[in-house]
C-alpha cells in the first residue's frame, strides 16, 4: 500500500490519501484528544503527542500538526499510522461493526465440553450468547465464542478486537455473567477460556 500526501493552504496541515475509501458519506473533524476517541485512526494520530487536529473526508486523512512540529519529523509517524490502520482493516469508528476483523477458524479442540444432562441449559445459554451478547460484541470489532459449561461455570473466548482488550474481563464477568446468570439460574459464573 502506498500513500500519497499533498500540502494544503495552511502549512501546518497535510492531506494524506490512502487510495481507498476512508468515509463512505460525510466527513468528520476531530479538533481534540477527547472527540478522537470515537476513532481509533483519529486516537492514534492524536497519540503521536504533535497532532492537533485530524479530519476524514471522502478518500483522504487531512492532519494538523502541533505549533512548532516539523512536518519531516511528523511525516512518517503518520504514515505509519495510517498504513497500520489501513492494512490491518481496523474499524475507523469505536463500535464499528466486525466485518473488518479476520476471525481465526474454530478449533474445536480447544471447547471444553459439557456436563452430562446439561443439554437444555447449554441450549439456552448458547441461544442468549447468539441473539444478546454476540450483536453487542460485534459492535466493538470483535467475536465471543462458547467453549463449555461445567459445574456452573460457562467457558467463553473472547476474538478478534476483544481478544486482550483490557474491558474484555469487565465485559465477561460484569455484563454477560449477570445476563447470563438473570436468564438461567444454573450459571454461577462466567471465564474466559
Amino acid at each position: 500500500m502506498f500513500i500519497e500526501t499533498e500540502t494544503t493552504p495552511n502549512p501546518a496541515t497535510l492531506k494524506f490519501l490512502p487510495g481507498q475509501q476512508v468515509m463512505p458519506s460525510g466527513t468528520r473533524d476531530f479538533a481534540t484528544p477527547e472527540e478522537a476517541e470515537a476513532s481509533p485512526l483519529a486516537q492514534a494520530l492524536f497519540d503521536t503527542g504533535e497532532v492537533t487536529g485530524v479530519f476524514f473526508g471522502s478518500d483522504f486523512v487531512s492532519v494538523t500538526a502541533a505549533p512548532g512540529v516539523a512536518w519531516a519529523d511528523l511525516k512518517p509517524q503518520v504514515v505509519a499510522v495510517l498504513l497500520d490502520h489501513f492494512v490491518s482493516q481496523a474499524p475507523l469508528f469505536t463500535g464499528g461493526d466486525a466485518s473488518g476483523i479476520s476471525v481465526p477458524p474454530e478449533d474445536e479442540e480447544a471447547d471444553l465440553g459439557d456436563d452430562e444432562g446439561t443439554e437444555e441449559i447449554v441450549a439456552q445459554i448458547k441461544e442468549l450468547i447468539e441473539t444478546r451478547v454476540r450483536p453487542a460484541v460485534a459492535n466493538d470489532g470483535g467475536d465471543i465464542r462458547y467453549r463449555g459449561f461445567r459445574s456452573g461455570v460457562v467457558y467463553l473466548a473472547m476474538q478478534g478486537a476483544c481478544s486482550g482488550c483490557p474491558s474484555s474481563t469487565a465485559t465477561l464477568k460484569h455484563g454477560i455473567e449477570g445476563l447470563l446468570k438473570h436468564y438461567v439460574p444454573e450459571v454461577q459464573e462466567v471465564r474466559a477460556a
